[in-house]
C-alpha cells in the first residue's frame, strides 16, 4: 500500500495552484472573506486538505494570490498609443470595475500595500505621472493621491453595493438612489444645506462617471501644478 506521504504527493500533483486560487475567488465573491475556509474550499474542489496545503500554506497566502490574479486581469489591457491621462484613466476604471465585481479586493489591497498587486497599481500610475512631466519632488504626492482616490472610492462604492444587496435585495439600484435622494431632500436646510441641494445629483448620477470625473479633477490639478 502507498504511504500517506505518497498519497499526499499524488493529490498535490492532481490539483494546481491556479485551480485552487480561482475556486477561492469564486467563494470570496459569493461568501466574502469569512466564507473562505479550507473546509469550504476542499468541499468545492472535492479534494482533501493535504492537496490544497501542498500548494498554499494558509488562508493569508491564498488571499494574496487571489488578489494578485484579480488585479493582474484588471491591468492587463492597455493601449500602446494612449496619452498619460488616458492610461491613468484606463488603470483607474480597470481597478474600479475589479473591486466592484470583487468587493473583498479593496480590503486586501489596503491590508497589504507592500504586496505585488498594490505595487503593480502604484507602478502603473507612477510611470504615467512621470510621463506627464511632473517634477521628481512632486511625483510621489501625485501618484499617491491618485492611487488613494482610486482605491478609496472604488472600495466605498463596492461596500455600498454590498450593503444595498444585503438590506434591500429586491430593490433596483435606481430605486435605491431615488429613495436616498428623497431622504436628502427632506433634510433640515440649515444643518444640511449643501447635502439637501445635492439630492437631485444623487438621484441621477452614475457611479463610474462620477469616479472618472474625480480622476479628471486630480489630473487637472497635477497638470496645473506641473
Amino acid at each position: 500500500m502507498p504511504t500517506r506521504a505518497r498519497r499526499a504527493d499524488r493529490r498535490g500533483e492532481a490539483l494546481s495552484k491556479e485551480t485552487i486560487v480561482h475556486a477561492a475567488i469564486e467563494l470570496l465573491d459569493v461568501e466574502g472573506e469569512d466564507g473562505l475556509t479550507f473546509r469550504t474550499l476542499t468541499a468545492r474542489l472535492a479534494t482533501g486538505a493535504g492537496a490544497i496545503y501542498w500548494h498554499v500554506a494558509n488562508k493569508d497566502e491564498l488571499l494574496v494570490a487571489a488578489t494578485d490574479v484579480v488585479v493582474a486581469a484588471a491591468l492587463a489591457h492597455e493601449a500602446r498609443d494612449a496619452t498619460p491621462q488616458e492610461a491613468i484613466r484606463a488603470v483607474a476604471i480597470g481597478v474600479f470595475d475589479a473591486i466592484d465585481a470583487h468587493p473583498w479586493v479593496g480590503t486586501q489591497l489596503a491590508r497589504a500595500p507592500w504586496r505585488t498587486a498594490m505595487l503593480d497599481i502604484f507602478e502603473r500610475i507612477g510611470r504615467r505621472v512621470q510621463a506627464l512631466g511632473v517634477p521628481h519632488a512632486g511625483q510621489f504626492t501625485a501618484a499617491s493621491s491618485l492611487v488613494s482616490y482610486i482605491l478609496g472610492v472604488a472600495s466605498q462604492n463596492a461596500a455600498n453595493a454590498v450593503t444595498a444587496r444585503l438590506h434591500l435585495p429586491d430593490t433596483p439600484r435606481g430605486d435605491f438612489l431615488a429613495a436616498m435622494a428623497a431622504g436628502w431632500a427632506k433634510l433640515d436646510g440649515g444643518a444640511y444645506a449643501f447635502t439637501r441641494a445635492m439630492a437631485g445629483a444623487l438621484r441621477d448620477h452614475d457611479d463610474r462617471t462620477e469616479f472618472l470625473a474625480g480622476i479628471d479633477l486630480i489630473l487637472a490639478g497635477i497638470v496645473a501644478a506641473r
